[in-house]
């Protein structure tokens, strides 16, 4: 008989449990599509792209819409550090070269030509290699590489520029 009495109890409040989920269902469902409805219009409205907290990387462009671009027409470049603690002067001689986006707005444009800006691209590298000593350097490469990459894409614009490579690095 208890076994009865308990399997009666179970089963009333399995039946309340799904009455009461059918409930929060039918409730939040539609609300929740409204409210996704209103985000999109007002994206829309204001021309937002809704994939913009997504970064403008190498890794979201396929390899078939990457252009390479040598600085320095592919020969290397001598930069020096930040003097260490020792006073002594260390460098990075480095072929650098920047992936560009071949469906950019920028890159399409007929009346820019990368070549033109290139002085402005090797003095902002220099610039960023030279607040490192040769230490934090070699400790952590892609801090550098994604600190230039992220100041690149300030000047220039953030989907035209998508890489920066270092083909060949010394550090000395």
């Amino acid at each position: 008989m208890k076994k009865n009495l308990i399997s009666v109890i179970i089963l009333a409040l399995v039946i309340a449990n799904f009455v009461l989920t059918a409930l929060l269902v039918f409730t939040i469902l539609p609300e929740t599509k409204k409210a996704n409805q209103l985000i999109e219009s007002v994206c829309s409205a204001i021309d937002l792209d809704l994939n913009s907290g997504a970064a403008s990387g190498l890794s979201n462009v396929p390899i078939d819409q990457v252009d390479d671009f040598p600085l320095n027409g592919g020969e290397t470049m001598t930069i020096s550090f930040k003097t260490d603690d020792s006073g002594t002067a260390h460098y990075l001689v480095a072929a650098i070269s920047l992936s560009l986006n071949k469906e950019s707005d920028v890159y399409k444009d007929k009346n820019f030509d990368i070549t033109t800006k290139e002085n402005l691209i090797k003095a902002e590298v220099n610039t960023i290699v030279g607040q490192y000593t040769m230490d934090a350097f070699n400790a952590d490469k892609q801090a550098v590489y994604d600190e230039i990459l992220s100041s690149l894409q300030d000047m220039l614009g953030a989907d035209y520029i998508v890489g920066v490579n270092f083909t060949s690095s010394l550090t000395q």
